[in-house]
C-alpha cells in the first residue's frame, strides 16, 4: 500500500505532490462557481430570503455579496503569500498558531460534512422528481439511497483526478448558468409583455435597503443570503494544483464573486418580478414551497406545452446537476483541506497518502466521501427534523471560518500594512472589515436568531441555559467537539515548541568582547518547529564564542537533537579548541548520536562557529554546510558575505573543515542566521540575502532594533521553518586594560615576570592582588621554563577580572592533583586552583597558553 500510495513528499505549499498546473484561470472560476451550486441555492434560499425581507429581497440579495468580496481579497492575499491547498487551515496556523489553525481546518469540515448531506438528498429528490417517481422523492429511505448514490458518484469523480472533476464542472456550469438566465430574460419578458396576474414591475424600493421593516429582518435576511455565496472559495482550495498558485486561484475568487453577484442579481429580480411575494401559489413568500421556489415556477414561467414543458424539465435537471456539480466540488475543498492538515501532522498522516497515478489525495477523498455518508445515514435515519436544523447550521461554520480567515490575513500582514496604500486596503481594511462582519453574523446567528426556541424544527433544553433552538446547539456543538479534540492534535507541537525555547538561551550573557542581540522565530506548525539554534559563549581572555545551528527534520527529536548538539558545543567551546577542530569533534558526535537514537535528524547538521578576540581584532571561523555571516563595517555601513572555506554538512563525511581569519575594526556588526530566515516562500536565497544587506546597513541602529527590522523585512509573516538570527557588535579592549612581556627562558626571568607583575597592578590600582598575581605568575613562568623551550610571554587583562596569561612553546599540559607528602613537584598548580576564580589551558598555533582569572576587589577593598 504505501508503494501504490506514497505520503506527501513534504508540507510546504506546492510540495505536497499533488498534479500541479493542471488547472487555468477560467477552470479555477468555473469550480467556484460551480461550488456555490448556483441554481440548488437560489432554489432553496430565494423564498426564505423573501419571507424575512419581503420585496427587498433582490438588494439583500446583492448586499450579502459585499461581506464575501472581503472576505475573497483576504483569500487573494493569503494565497499569494502561501499557496497551501490547507487554506483557512494553514493560514489561522501561520498567523494565529496550531490551535487557530486546526479550528479553522475543523470549521471547514464541519460545514462541507453538513452540506454533503444535504446536497446528496437534494440530488436525490431531484433525480426522482425528473423521472416522474415524485412517490420515491418523498420517501426518505430511498431520497437516502440515492444521495448515498449521488455521495458515492462524486467521490470516484474527485478520486480520479482534479482535470476530470473541472471537465465534468465546465459542462455542467456553463449549461446551468445558461438555463438560469434564459429562466431570467423570459421572466422578465412576460412580465412587461404577458402580465402574468402574479407579476408586478421592478421598482427602485427594492434595491433600497432602508425599506426592510427591521433591522432583525435585514439581518436574517443577509444570513440566509450569505448561504448564497458560499463555496468559492473552493478555488483556492485546489491552489496547489493550478498554474501561477500563488496568483490564479486568487483573482478566481474575486471574478467568482462578482460573476455570482450578477446572476443571483439578475435571479432574484426576475423571480419576484414574475412571482411576486405572495404567500399563496408561486409566491415567494408561500412557505410551503420556500424550500424550493425554481421547480414550481419553472412551469409557469416557460409554460407546460412543447419546448417550454422541455424547458421546465431541464430546469429541474439544472437543480440536480447543480447539488451534484456542489457535491463534487464540495468534497474537493474537505479532501485537500483534511490532506494538508495530514501533511502538516494535524491529523494522522495515512490522510497525506496520494494516488500515485492520479495524483489526488487517496484517504482523504474517500474517508471524508465515507464520513459524509455515515453522517448523511445516521441523522436522517435518527429525524429528518435533526438533518434539517443540522443543514440550518452550516452558516454559523462558514462564517466561523471565513471570519477567522479574514482576521488571519490582517494579523499575518500587520508588519507590512503601512507600506503602501495597497497594503493597507487589501491586506489590512478590507480583510478587516469582512472578519468583522462575519464575526457579526456569527455572533447575532448563533445567540439571538438560532437560540430562539422557534426557531427551526428543534430544541434543546440546556442546563443553566433552557430551551434554545437546535441550530444553535447543532452548529456550537459541532464547533465545540473540535475544541476538545484540539488539545489532542495540537500536544505535539506545544511540547516541542517548549522544548525548543527551554534549550535555546533565555538571555544571552553580558560579555565584553561583543554587544549582542538575538531573536528566534519557529514554524508555524507542527510540521515546522525544529532543530535551529544559536549561542554566545564567554570563552578565556576575554574572547567569545559565536555558534548558530540548523538540525534537519522537525518535530520533538530535532528539537532533542538541537538541545544535545548546543550543550556538546558549550563543552567543546570550553576547551578553547579552533573553531575547525571544534566542528571536527562535532562531527564525531553527529555520527554518535545519529547511530545510538537511529533517527535522521543528527545528519546533515549545518552549523557555524566563530572566536572572536576583542585583544587583537581577530575572528576566526568556521562552518558546516552553512550560510556565511553577514558582516558589517563600521564606516559607511557597507556589508559583505565572506568566502569562507566550504564544509560539509556534519555527520556526512568528507574532507576536513578548515578555518578562516578575518580583522574586524571595533564596531564591525557581525549577523549569523540559519537559512529559514533568508529562504522564505516569497523569494530566493539570493533576494533574501540582499534584503538582509539592506536592513543591517541601516546606520545608528541599536541591535534590538536591527533584529526587529530583519524579521520585519525578511519574514513579515509566519513561516514554514525556523529562523535564529544573532547581530553582535565588536568591542575592543584599549591599551589601558592590557598589558604584556616577552620573557627568556631563564630562570632569572622569574624575578623580572613579578617586579613587572607588580608594577603593573600597581598602576592599574589592584594592589591588592599583587601577592596572589605574583605567586601565579613566578609558578607559571617557572613550570614554562621548566618544562618548554622558547621564548615565554606573559599578559595580564584587567577586565571584569583579572586574567594572567602565561604562553610557551611546549604541547604539554599540565594536569591539577594531590601531590603526595615525599613528592618533589606538583603542589603549584594546586595552590593556583585555590587561588583563583577559574583557570585552564589553551593551545596555539605555536605552543599553549596557560591561563588564570582572579575576582576584582570591590569598592571596600573585599574581593
Amino acid at each position: 500500500m504505501s508503494s501504490a500510495s506514497p505520503l506527501a513528499p513534504g508540507s510546504g505549499a506546492g510540495a505536497k505532490g499533488l498534479k500541479a498546473g493542471a488547472l487555468g484561470l477560467f477552470s479555477s472560476v468555473v469550480i467556484g462557481l460551480a461550488s456555490t451550486a448556483p441554481a440548488y441555492s437560489l432554489a432553496a434560499t430565494l423564498g426564505l430570503i423573501v419571507a424575512g425581507v419581503g420585496l427587498q429581497a433582490p438588494i439583500v440579495t446583492m448586499l450579502a455579496f459585499v461581506p464575501m468580496l472581503l472576505i475573497a481579497y483576504a483569500y487573494r492575499e493569503l494565497n499569494a503569500a502561501n499557496a497551501d491547498c490547507g487554506t483557512t487551515f494553514a493560514w489561522a496556523t501561520r498567523a494565529f498558531g496550531p490551535r487557530a489553525g486546526w479550528m479553522g481546518g475543523w470549521g471547514i469540515i464541519v460545514a462541507n460534512v453538513i452540506v454533503m448531506a444535504s446536497l446528496a438528498e437534494i440530488a436525490g429528490v431531484y433525480g426522482f422528481r425528473l423521472v416522474g417517481l415524485d412517490s420515491l422523492a418523498a420517501n426518505r429511505l430511498w431520497t437516502t439511497v440515492a444521495g448515498v448514490v449521488w455521495i458515492a458518484v462524486m467521490t470516484a469523480v474527485c478520486y480520479v483526478g482534479i482535470e476530470v472533476s473541472a471537465a465534468l464542472q465546465r459542462w455542467l456550469l456553463c449549461l446551468e448558468v445558461a438555463v438560469l438566465l434564459l429562466f431570467a430574460v423570459t421572466a422578465l419578458v412576460k412580465v412587461y409583455t404577458g402580465n402574468p396576474p402574479t407579476a408586478i414591475h421592478v421598482s427602485a424600493s427594492w434595491f433600497n435597503p432602508f425599506e426592510v421593516s427591521s433591522g432583525r429582518a435585514f439581518t436574517s435576511g443577509i444570513l440566509a443570503a450569505v448561504f448564497l455565496y458560499w463555496g468559492w472559495d473552493t478555488a483556492v482550495t485546489v491552489n496547489e494544483e493550478t498554474a501561477d498558485a500563488r496568483h490564479t486561484p486568487g483573482r478566481a475568487v474575486v471574478i467568482s464573486t462578482v460573476l455570482l453577484l450578477f446572476v443571483f442579481g439578475l435571479v432574484a429580480t426576475s423571480a419576484q418580478a414574475f412571482a411576486g411575494v405572495g404567500t399563496r401559489g408561486i409566491g415567494l413568500g408561500n412557505s410551503a414551497s420556500s424550500g424550493d421556489v425554481l421547480s414550481g415556477l419553472g412551469g409557469t414561467v416557460f409554460g407546460s406545452e412543447g419546448a417550454g414543458r422541455f424547458l421546465g424539465k431541464l430546469l429541474i435537471l439544472m437543480v440536480l446537476t447543480s447539488a451534484a456539480a456542489s457535491t463534487q466540488t464540495t468534497i474537493l475543498p474537505m479532501a485537500r483541506t483534511v490532506f494538508s492538515m495530514a501533511a502538516h501532522k494535524a491529523v494522522p498522516s495515512q490522510f497525506a497518502r496520494l494516488h500515485r497515478r492520479y495524483l489526488t489525495p487517496i484517504w482523504s477523498t474517500v474517508g471524508m466521501g465515507l464520513v459524509s455518508v455515515g453522517f448523511l445515514v445516521l441523522l436522517t435515519s435518527v429525524s429528518r427534523h435533526i438533518l434539517a436544523d443540522s443543514i440550518d447550521s452550516v452558516g454559523l461554520a462558514i462564517a466561523f471560518y471565513y471570519g477567522l480567515t479574514g482576521f488571519a490575513c490582517v494579523w499575518y500582514y500587520r508588519r507590512v500594512l503601512t507600506r503602501s496604500r495597497r497594503d493597507f486596503l487589501f491586506k489590512g481594511l478590507l480583510p478587516g472589515l469582512g472578519g468583522l462582519v462575519m464575526l457579526a453574523l456569527f455572533c447575532y446567528a448563533a445567540f439571538d436568531v438560532y437560540a430562539d426556541p422557534g426557531f427551526g424544527a428543534t430544541s434543546v433544553d440546556l442546563p443553566l441555559i433552557g430551551r434554545t433552538g437546535g441550530v444553535t446547539v447543532f452548529g456550537l456543538g459541532a464547533l465545540l467537539i473540535g475544541v476538545v479534540l484540539m488539545p489532542l492534535v495540537t500536544r505535539e507541537h506545544t511540547a516541542t515548541l517548549r522544548l525548543q525555547r527551554s534549550l535555546l538561551p533565555q538571555h544571552l550573557p553580558r560579555l565584553t568582547a561583543v554587544e549582542a542581540a538575538s531573536r528566534y522565530v519557529p514554524a508555524d506548525s507542527r510540521s515546522g518547529v525544529g532543530g535551529d539554534w544559536f549561542d554566545a559563549i564567554p570563552l578565556s581572555g576575554t574572547r567569545v564564542g559565536l555558534v548558530v545551528g540548523d538540525v534537519l527534520g522537525h518535530g520533538l527529536r530535532a528539537a532533542a537533537t538541537m538541545g544535545r548538539l548546543r550543550t556538546s558545543v558549550r563543552v567543546l567551546a570550553r576547551l578553547d579548541l579552533d573553531p575547525d577542530d571544534l566542528l571536527s569533534q562535532l562531527d564525531d558526535v553527529v555520527v554518535q548520536t545519529a547511530r545510538e537514537h537511529g533517527g535522521d535528524e543528527a545528519l546533515g547538521v549545518t552549523c557555524l562557529y566563530a572566536v572572536y578576540d576583542p585583544v587583537s581584532g581577530r575572528c576566526t571561523m568556521a562552518r558546516a554546510g552553512h550560510t556565511p555571516p553577514a558582516v558589517v563595517q563600521p564606516d559607511g555601513g557597507t556589508v559583505s558575505y565572506p568566502e569562507l572555506p566550504p564544509g560539509r554538512a556534519l555527520g556526512t563525511g568528507g574532507p576536513p573543515f578548515q578555518s578562516a581569519e578575518l580583522h574586524l575594526p571595533e564596531g564591525s556588526l557581525l549577523a549569523l542566521f540559519t537559512d529559514g530566515l533568508v529562504h522564505a516562500p516569497d523569494h530566493d536565497v539570493n533576494v533574501g540575502l540582499g534584503r538582509l544587506a539592506g536592513v543591517l546597513a541601516l546606520p545608528g541602529r541599536s541591535l534590538e532594533e536591527l533584529c526587529d527590522r530583519v524579521l520585519a523585512a525578511l519574514l513579515p509573516g509566519p513561516v514554514d521553518d525556523d529562523a535564529a538570527l544573532l547581530l553582535v557588535r565588536t568591542r575592543r579592549l584599549s591599551a589601558r586594560q592590557t598589558a604584556d612581556w616577552e620573557l627568556a627562558p631563564d630562570p632569572a626571568a622569574v624575578g623580572t615576570a613579578r617586579a613587572a607583575t607588580t608594577g603593573q597592578l600597581c598602576d592599574w590600582g589592584l594592589e591588592e592582588l599583587g601577592f596572589t598575581t605574583e605567586l601565579i605568575v613566578s609558578e607559571l613562568v617557572t613550570n614554562a621554563i621548566r618544562y618548554a623551550s622558547g621564548p615565554i610571554h606573559v599578559r595580564l587583562i584587567r577586565d571584569e577580572t583579572l586574567i594572567c596569561e602565561v604562553s610557551d612553546t611546549g604541547h604539554t599540559s599540565p594536569h591539577l592533583r594531590h601531590a603526595a607528602t615525599d613528592d618533589e613537584g606538583g603542589r603549584g598548580l594546586f595552590i593556583i586552583a585555590q587561588l583563583t576564580w577559574h583557570w585552564g589551558t589553551r593551545y596555539t598555533a605555536t605552543g599553549k597558553t596557560l591561563w588564570t582569572e582572579q575576582s576584582l576587589p570591590s569598592a571596600d577593598g573585599t574581593p
